[in-house]
């Protein structure tokens, strides 16, 4: 688990990773990436919430087909 929160976001464009952040609980996590798609969410980008905990991927943006 990273020392800045268990559940991370991180924001991936042109299959680099450009920004990250860390929250402490799922629900505050969840409520940052409608923020993040409206900010970030262009074409090439890709969004992903995690817990690293277990290294479970809880959400995707954009979603899988």
């Amino acid at each position: 688990m990273d020392d800045a929160g268990r559940y991370r976001l991180t924001l991936t464009m042109g299959g680099r990773r450009t920004m990250r952040g860390w929250w402490a609980t799922e629900e505050t996590a969840r409520r940052q990436i409608p923020v993040w798609v409206r900010d970030w969410g262009v074409l090439g980008a890709l969004i992903t919430l995690v817990d690293t905990a277990d290294g479970t991927v809880i959400h995707r943006w954009p979603e899988e087909p």
